[in-house]
């Protein structure tokens, strides 16, 4: 019992400091639709999202990817 209590304070403490770090940054959270490996180049010669079909610039543009 007392493994179980001191693993549940720690998941708490961190769970917490992971929110005051949302707080402090102000950041959101982002997905990144598996990666470079889904991208697929379109009809346009563009490469898109096989997922979204996101374009890599309309990702840069949304802060969704970092420009490399």
């Amino acid at each position: 019992m007392e493994t179980f209590i001191v693993t549940l304070v720690f998941f708490a403490a961190f769970i917490l400091l992971m929110a005051v770090g949302y707080i402090v940054a102000g950041k959101r959270i982002k997905g990144s639709c598996g990666g470079m490996n889904n991208l697929v180049t379109a009809e346009d010669g563009k490469e898109r999202c096989s997922i979204c079909g996101i374009s890599y610039e309309e990702q840069v543009e949304q802060g969704c990817a970092e420009e490399n």
